[in-house]
């Protein structure tokens, strides 16, 4: 039997990833609205943001420009993405559920080219080895990620290749495409300040071994962060700029004791967090533990610096992480303002790299042993394939409201036709859902989830629900602590915004001051929950709203 060339071989088994990537993005497409997709930082605030910005006008509006939709148009344009990024043109010319499939499958797909780029480049370059490689970006390619960072954690390998291809005088005119092109699909703030600052130690680091400057090197970094600057301006601006205080001056993040801490190390270290995770516990840590006995046992540590390297990053990385939440900085962020408006636990976002290259050079060290530890590398690539399928979203969030149901945009049209004004014309706010449903739908809103915002919108909001979170200690230090999400929190409910027709729960005793509510141009309360006491509070039941198509049961009540 003729055996196939090891390079056809490694041919077929990339277009072989190709197509798993394929059918693993396709039910966006085949689904539409009917496709499920992650709520929390994303549907309830993400996805409605773009199409809040597409209708503002604001688009390429003015730094000092704000959004008339949001908090009696307190928000600033500022607080949205620059007009410069990929993702947001798909949103302004795709529908909704249509540009968040794309999103997906571009960043996957190019996940996939920049990490099999780099191992084949730079780690795993043996000819035979086509199938660690290939696998290895297979499964980082279809990693769990914050879909709207876009290639901000999944396109670092893709820059990683081309800052050592400058470094090595190689395929210079390929590599400065790509720091040109990433930069327009990922953020700087939210992925790649992380990953160019952490360059730049490796720069230092790299001058100091070796006793050259490596200029290419040093001009790529800038380059590459200098266009960051131009497309994010509006944020650079805003912290040049004086302005007035946002609500993340209240941020107060430190609040752990150092055994929380410690604790919350080997937490982030086997877990991780939810904006990048790597579902690495079950099969990849296994696998990089035995490697790492292996290499210790044959006395290897020299030939394996690289594996011993990405182990001590990956535990370091995830120190980092835990210690920005201790307590014990609490001083020194009362002095520097940017330590609680900035969020620099997230080098994290560094780890899904680490950690699957950490998994090649584990299955690479396995490989060599023996025929069998080759089969062996095999089924591991395919078990964390398998560890990988439920975190589909159409499988992990099935049974969550899909795209169509979440925002319930037939429902809403009956409400809006109901009320019958011109929605610039009324106020709204929401009790039991997220305010970005009814931001969709076009409707104005005094409440919101944004992070940057007036400090002095947030306390004046605050005396509508000061009765409610008086009743509730963990509410009153969410609100007052954090405040991103700008809600109408009650007491009974807590945090969940998520209450379906189907809930059995009904609010007793209300306690809001609509007075202020009124004042502030409140006109109508969306409630996804019956209130009983709605006359107390100066409200009246105005009709309640139902769609087979609506995840919700609305009950719309006027603030008299």
């Amino acid at each position: 039997m003729t055996q196939i060339p090891v390079k056809k071989r490694e041919k077929n088994l990339f277009v072989f990833a190709l197509l798993i990537i394929t059918f693993w993005v396709l039910p966006y497409f085949v689904l539409g609205q009917a496709a499920h997709m992650r709520i929390l930082d994303n549907l309830d605030s993400n996805v409605a943001w773009y199409k809040v910005l597409m209708n503002s006008g604001q688009l390429f509006g003015s730094i000092h420009a704000n959004i008339p939709q949001i908090i009696n148009g307190h928000l600033s344009r500022n607080a949205y993405y620059s007009e410069y990024y990929g993702m947001i043109e798909l949103y302004r010319f795709l529908p909704s559920e249509i540009a968040y499939g794309l999103n997906q499958a571009i960043s996957r797909f190019l996940a996939f080219l920049g990490m099999y780029l780099l191992l084949k480049k730079y780690v795993i370059k043996d000819e035979n080895q086509g199938m660690i490689r290939i696998g290895a970006a297979l499964i980082f390619a279809l990693t769990p990620f914050w879909a709207n960072g876009m290639l901000s954690t999944l396109g670092m390998p893709f820059a990683l290749w081309a800052f050592l291809n400058i470094r090595n005088h190689e395929q210079t005119k390929a590599s400065i495409l790509t720091l040109t092109l990433l930069p327009f699909y990922s953020t700087f703030m939210l992925g790649f300040f992380f990953f160019l600052s952490a360059m730049g130690i490796f720069w230092l680091v790299d001058v100091i071994r070796t006793k050259k400057t490596q200029f290419r090197l040093f001009f790529s970094i800038a380059y590459m962060t200098l266009i960051y600057i131009f497309i994010e301006y509006r944020d650079f601006i805003s912290l040049i700029l004086p302005s007035e205080k946002t609500n993340r001056s209240e941020f107060s993040e430190s609040k752990n004791t150092l055994m929380q801490t410690i604790r919350l190390i080997f937490k982030n270290y086997v877990v991780g967090h939810y904006q990048d995770q790597t579902l690495y516990e079950y099969i990849i840590l296994p696998t990089s533990l035995i490697a790492l006995v292996i290499v210790i046992l044959q006395k290897r540590w020299k030939q394996e610096r690289l594996l011993i390297g990405l182990h001590l990053a990956n535990f370091l990385l995830s120190v980092w992480y835990a210690f920005w939440w201790y307590k014990g900085w609490v001083p020194l962020k009362q002095k520097l303002n940017v330590l609680n408006t900035f969020n620099f636990s997230r080098y994290h976002y560094l780890k899904p790299m680490i950690i699957y290259v950490l998994f090649a050079v584990s299955l690479q060290i396995l490989w060599r042993l023996n025929k069998r530890w080759k089969w062996a590398v095999i089924i591991l690539v395919i078990l964390q394939i398998g560890v990988l399928i439920p975190s589909n979203e159409q499988i992990y969030y099935r049974h969550s409201p899909s795209f169509g149901q979440f925002y319930a945009v037939k429902e809403f049209n009956d409400i809006k036709k109901f009320i019958g004004k011109p929605v610039q014309d009324y106020r709204v706010v929401s009790i039991g859902l997220h305010p970005a449903i009814a931001q969709y739908n076009g409707m104005y809103t005094l409440d919101t989830y944004n992070n940057f915002y007036p400090l002095s919108y947030k306390h004046q909001f605050r005396k509508i629900i000061a009765p409610e979170l008086a009743k509730s200690k963990s509410l009153k230090s969410y609100f007052d602590e954090w405040g991103g999400r700008c809600y109408m929190f009650v007491s009974g409910l807590g945090i969940n915004k998520m209450y379906s027709k189907h809930t059995k729960k009904v609010i007793n005793h209300l306690d809001l001051n609509t007075q202020v509510l009124k004042q502030m141009g409140g006109n109508y309360i969306l409630s996804a929950i019956p209130i009983l006491n709605a006359k107390e509070n100066h409200l009246e039941l105005q009709k309640v709203f139902d769609s087979k198509e609506a995840y919700w049961r609305i009950y719309l009540y006027k603030v008299m």
